[in-house]
């Protein structure tokens, strides 16, 4: 994920003080993957994200404690079945939510813009 993106969503957390509160767990989630992926320095880390290193270390250890107790299982990447034969996804029902046409014209169904943008980031 683009760290200004995931700035942005902090940032509507914001007190009107300047403190970051209440996080929901959806984005604890995002920011110990971005924090995993980061290869630079934590002070470049936190100054992408836009966040106090004090605060930062109390927001990393509320998502790693979420982490190891299994909250983040159901955020991972679902995978979709497409039966061979006819080309359509198994799961979804007919025009539910938002269609794609991929390769050698294959309907892709995703329920919800957020699944949509997870394929196209693996597919890239």
């Amino acid at each position: 994920m683009d760290l200004t993106v995931l700035a942005k969503k902090i940032s509507s957390y914001r007190s009107p003080k300047g403190q970051v509160r209440n996080l929901p767990n959806e984005l604890l989630a995002e920011i110990l993957h971005a924090w995993e992926q980061w290869t630079g320095s934590g002070v470049g880390f936190y100054n992408a994200i836009g966040v106090n290193q004090k605060k930062m270390a109390k927001i990393m250890g509320k998502a790693k404690q979420l982490k190891r107790d299994g909250a983040f299982d159901g955020l991972n990447f679902t995978e979709i079945v497409i039966d061979q034969e006819s080309g359509q996804i198994k799961e979804l029902s007919p025009c539910a939510g938002i269609e794609v046409i991929w390769d050698n014209n294959k309907i892709i169904r995703f329920n919800s813009s957020d699944l949509l943008v997870e394929f196209l980031k693996k597919a890239a």
